[in-house]
């Protein structure tokens, strides 16, 4: 039997020491693996080497060890920092897995019981959690005047307390392995994140996105699959503790989600894509971390050819409210990428601040060729890539490897002396996607996207129409 950890508090001065002496060990090694490369008389393109590889999977397996915040920070530099880290460490950091051993019931009891007050008595909570991750685990209660079984998810004791500390740690930890160079950019991106962390543990501010979508999400009628936000009990919710409807379903990855007919699995992910465009072309608003365990498959009859599936969305923790500039851009960028018009890919890109007007026109090309590759799955069937394509010219999601070459595409971007830093809306947005597309790959799903991208560019191209000559 695994020992669960105890809490956070007690052990913050030894895990703060550990990571600096991490940081410590690696800067040091690094420095002596560069004398030894400027002797061999290799340059900086270099850095990508045996010995740098396996310092990097040091470092992430020193954070991985801290667990709690440090592996949700270290998540979000391998989603941010491919432009001030080096590409082996971030690809080291993207190994992190926010699965962890839930702390031990003594640990949270205490507190949980704190927050709820006299609300604690009305509850049989069970002690054994059923999921955990680094910022909170979930635990099922029974509500004793109904016998109805409702989950909680709990924030870990103090770590509003300590998240600052902690995020200051990994990048001194960073600096003293000399895998980032300090500068105000860098400083500007570090403030961006940390004012996500933060916003990832106001459950306040997650309470209130769950309930929109919720509202949003009944407003849908039509698509290929339905949609079901739990519901939320805000009698039994605090600043650390959010009380929801219990659903039972399976992961995607589930074997009875793979043995499900080829049209059901083509039916939840085309469910995926259309909620991302409502997100996208209705609401302003978009969940941006797609990770499988935020999602459940309710399943119908799993002998039926054809049924009523149902996409469970949790964990509204990560939620973007897009202004109506980034979103004009943004609309403006995907039909172009889909429609493969540079010039216009190229304009959005610039009002996103991805490129700067006096970008030169290679440094143009290299990152719209990875926005344009990315964006490949909404084309026109006949610009689609042939040996991606069934016998019936649809689009294979998961034969086409679709993030594996995006992925190449980006590095060649990201290494680019062109390359402008992104802004953080857009790397979220950027996540988003490759979450959904993997999403889709993981059901093997087979379909083509272009007229229901379509149908959604087009109200939106009606609505910017009709805004405009209310304006004159």
């Amino acid at each position: 039997m695994v020992k669960k950890q105890r809490g956070f508090k007690a052990t913050i001065l030894p895990r703060t020491l550990s990571a600096s002496f991490a940081g410590m060990r690696a800067g040091g090694a690094l420095a002596a693996d560069s004398v030894v490369q400027r002797v061999l008389g290799r340059g900086p393109d270099d850095a990508d080497s045996e010995f740098a590889r396996r310092e990097a999977h040091k470092f992430v397996r020193d954070l991985g060890k801290l667990k709690g915040t440090y592996i949700k920070i270290g998540q979000m530099l391998a989603l941010f920092g491919e432009q001030f880290l080096p590409r082996v460490l971030v690809n080291a950091l993207r190994d992190l897995s926010d699965q962890t051993e839930p702390l031990h019931w003594d640990a949270l009891e205490s507190s949980v019981r704190d927050s709820l007050g006299e609300r604690y008595k009305e509850l049989d909570i069970d002690p054994e959690a059923i999921a955990a991750a680094s910022l909170a685990q979930v635990h099922l209660a029974r509500v004793r005047s109904s016998g109805e079984w409702i989950c909680l998810k709990l924030q870990y004791p103090g770590l509003a307390q300590v998240i600052d500390a902690d995020f200051d740690v990994v990048v001194r930890m960073l600096l003293l392995a000399r895998w980032v160079k300090s500068g105000r950019e860098l400083d500007d991106w570090l403030e961006s994140m940390r004012e996500h962390l933060h916003n990832e543990i106001d459950y306040r501010r997650e309470a209130t996105s769950t309930i929109k979508m919720s509202e949003l999400v009944a407003g849908v009628h039509g698509t290929s699959a339905r949609y079901h936000v739990p519901q939320l009990y805000p009698y039994y919710c605090t600043d650390t503790v959010l009380a929801m409807e219990y659903i039972e379903g399976v992961s995607v990855v589930d074997p009875d989600v793979a043995g499900l007919s080829l049209q059901r699995r083509n039916a939840l992910g085309k469910g995926m894509l259309e909620l991302f465009f409502y997100e996208l072309y209705e609401w302003g608003m978009l969940q941006t971390d797609p990770n499988f365990g935020n999602y459940l498959l309710r399943l119908d009859d799993r002998r039926k050819k054809i049924a009523d599936d149902e996409l469970v969305l949790l964990d509204f923790g990560s939620v973007l409210h897009c202004s109506e500039h980034f979103l004009r851009n943004l609309r403006q960028t995907i039909e172009a990428g889909q429609q493969q018009d540079v010039p216009r890919l190229v304009e959005g890109l610039i009002g996103l601040g991805c490129l700067q007007k006096e970008t030169t026109e290679d440094g143009c090309k290299i990152f719209a060729d990875f926005c344009m590759h990315l964006l490949e799955p909404l084309r026109p069937p006949e610009q689609l890539p042939a040996e991606y394509l069934n016998a019936n010219g649809e689009y294979c999601w998961g034969k086409s490897q679709l993030m594996r070459r995006a992925a190449k595409k980006a590095a060649m971007a990201t290494t680019s002396r062109q390359f402008v830093t992104p802004s953080r809306d857009f790397a979220l947005i950027a996540r988003k996607l490759t979450g959904l597309f993997n999403f889709i790959a993981a059901l093997d799903a087979e379909f083509n996207a272009h007229e229901m991208v379509q149908l959604h560019i087009h109200r939106w191209q009606i609505k910017e129409k009709n805004a405009a000559k209310k304006e004159r």
